[in-house]
């Protein structure tokens, strides 16, 4: 028999007049322009339309939420667990405005399987996956390909340094690609394949490429990593807001890639930055299907936000217009 897989995904609706009040009480420089960072898309409806849809298979879907809920969403479904910030976090770390905390502490969620699927909100599935997408032989499947961080001043440069530190002060580069050779090497990543090729020669691992999509993962590697660091991990868990010292969840997937605990796969989706230029090309991968998963990340604050927000909603509504038995 199959292992169950479940799904975690987070949450946070940036309109919650309650929410922003106690932002706004910790963080005296939460203004306007800090808010379009958690600004609702009114898409989520779409990724539970596509997990039923997609993924009929997944055993439980752990929402995890401030406290707030789309008004959309059915609570008694039974594959919803909705899990607020103080059922795994201590109370001493509460609340939390940063999504690193709850990363780090995933593995804690009441009831969580052994297998799960890390979703950020604006990761969608688009086309039917199996179970074997996520996970084979109990391995979770990814690609290992080299990268080379570049020092450019943002602070998500600076997480992945530290994440990569994590790994490169426990684990011998070497070693593990004796051990792995196939899996680091594997056809399956393409072209990709001549970047870690150029980048074998350094003693210590430069980093790993980053496809912003869905991440499988074992509770255990979770568990194995905080063995190991369970001073640094707590350290970001007790920050209630992003610093450029955290670590984030790439720490646990660089951790299970150094060491081959995973199996090669293909590339199964993209990330895309929302804006004029890419939204004719985000519709159409999103009602083509052309791409298993995609990302759609929010990251420019000029853009003529209601009118793509409203172009993105039409193309998911052509692609999934009945409602799925997670809405009212």
């Amino acid at each position: 028999m199959a292992e169950k897989i479940d799904f975690v995904v987070l949450w946070v609706d940036g309109k919650d007049p309650l929410w922003q009040k106690e932002k706004e009480k910790w963080d005296p420089n939460f203004n306007v322009d800090a808010k379009i960072r958690f600004r609702d898309w009114d898409n989520m409806q779409y990724w539970f339309r596509a997990v039923e849809k997609f993924t009929p298979w997944v055993n439980k879907i752990h929402f995890v939420t401030w406290g707030h809920l789309p008004k959309f969403l059915n609570k008694d479904h039974p594959k919803l667990h909705i899990t607020n910030h103080s059922d795994f976090l201590p109370k001493d770390v509460l609340p939390t405005f940063s999504c690193n905390p709850l990363e780090l502490n995933m593995h804690r969620i009441p009831g969580l399987e052994k297998q799960f699927v890390f979703f950020n909100d604006d990761m969608f599935i688009i086309k039917k996956l199996d179970e074997e997408t996520f996970f084979k032989n109990g391995k979770p499947c990814d690609q290992a390909i080299f990268n080379a961080l570049i020092p450019n001043g943002e602070q998500i440069f600076q997480f992945r340094a530290n994440d990569m530190a994590v790994v490169n002060k426990h684990i011998c580069k070497k070693d593990y690609i004796k051990k792995n050779f196939s899996k680091y090497y594997s056809l399956k990543y393409g072209r990709e394949l001549y970047r870690s090729i150029a980048l074998t020669p350094w003693n210590q691992f430069t980093g790993f490429c980053d496809d912003h999509l869905p991440i499988a993962y074992l509770k255990q590697t979770l568990e194995e990593v905080w063995d190991y660091e369970p001073e640094l991990l707590q350290e970001t868990t007790r920050n209630r807001f992003r610093t450029s010292m955290d670590v984030t969840n790439w720490v646990f997937r660089y951790w299970r890639l150094a060491k081959g605990d995973f199996v090669p796969c293909k590339n199964r989706g993209q990330l895309y930055e929302i804006n004029d230029d890419s939204i004719s090309e985000i519709e159409n991968v999103i009602t083509s299907q052309k791409k298993s998963m995609i990302c759609l990340n929010d990251s420019d604050p000029n853009m003529d936000f209601d009118t793509l927000k409203e172009r993105i909603k039409n193309a998911f509504e052509k692609l999934l217009p009945e409602k799925s038995s997670f809405e009212i």
